[in-house]
């Protein structure tokens, strides 16, 4: 059988997608089958975690199998030792590796050398199984995905890239409000006016942030700076002034709209102080599904033989 790796939302089919939504809601409402029984994964961060570290380390508990960090000291992908090496090293080791990286070439070359399943754990270009949990909420809150509107205000970044696409192949409305120079990659728009042509999503980009909650469904917001890019700190408040979303904002959006963040959150800077505590926040149901959605995603990669 093919190693099949998931690096981008784009590496599921909208089938694949789907089914991984249904599988999380029926582990999230029963006991996890053991199907990981005798698997050992590896999870090899290079950016600390709270949540994408404890989601999976119990996420691979939950299915029956081992799982042991690797700290940034302990690899040194690409300076102490090539990736390539790595790879092939891991391989001998493990049933998969799940890796959390700033660079997404990185992450490439690891699954370019590995023998085993390779999981995009969060990259400078894709965070898929945050944006794939998105969806999980979404579809737990609001029954259904198809022709929902769903305004993203903030960075184009890795969490809006794979939020982008993951929209374009259920058939939500993507909108996305983002200053001069911030918006998302072209290649990444490109692949998700693909899927949106398949399944009747509409994509709109704008610097206006009224404009994208208009009537919106669902309103997300993520950090203004990464980690990684704190050296820009200063230049991107001023640049996302005027992006922040709160209670204003938040009314111009339907009136069951619901806000998401995949936090950590800077409280005060994208995010109004005491939004996430408001009737609006779903972010810490987001947050738990998390858990969820990884055990569908374990449990189809590497739960069978």
């Amino acid at each position: 059988m093919k190693k099949k790796d998931l690096l981008s939302v784009a590496d599921l089919s909208a089938a694949e997608t789907e089914k991984l939504i249904a599988q999380a809601l029926e582990m999230k409402r029963g006991t996890a089958p053991q199907l990981l029984s005798g698997k050992i994964l590896a999870l090899m961060f290079e950016k600390p975690s709270l949540r994408t570290r404890v989601s999976f380390e119990v996420a691979v508990h939950q299915l029956g199998g081992y799982c042991f960090y690797l700290s940034p000291d302990e690899v040194g992908l690409g300076k102490r030792e090539p990736v390539s090496d790595v790879a092939r090293v891991l391989g001998r080791y493990v049933h998969g590796i799940i890796a959390r990286t700033f660079s997404h070439e990185n992450l490439q070359m690891l699954a370019k050398y590995s023998t085993v399943p390779v999981i995009n754990a969060l990259s400078d270009v894709e965070h898929p199984c945050q944006a794939l949990a998105d969806i999980l909420t979404v579809r737990e809150k609001k029954g259904k995905l198809k022709g929902l509107n769903l305004a993203y205000i903030g960075d184009g970044n890795n969490v809006a890239h794979s939020l982008l696409l993951v929209a374009a192949q259920t058939g939500i409305n993507f909108r996305i409000a983002s200053p001069p120079g911030y918006a998302v990659k072209d290649e990444i728009l490109q692949t998700a006016k693909g899927f949106a042509a398949h399944s009747g999503s509409q994509i709109l980009l704008t610097e206006e942030p009224e404009l994208a909650v208009k009537y919106a469904d669902v309103v997300y917001t993520d950090v203004w700076t990464s980690m990684g890019q704190e050296a820009e700190a200063t230049k991107r408040r001023k640049d996302f002034a005027g992006y922040q979303v709160d209670a204003r904002l938040l009314s111009l959006a339907g009136k069951d709209a619901v806000f998401m963040h995949p936090l950590p959150a800077h409280h005060g800077e994208e995010v109004a102080i005491g939004l996430l505590d408001s009737q609006y926040s779903v972010v810490f149901d987001q947050a738990e599904n998390r858990l969820h959605l990884q055990k569908a995603l374990l449990a189809e990669m590497l739960g069978q033989g």
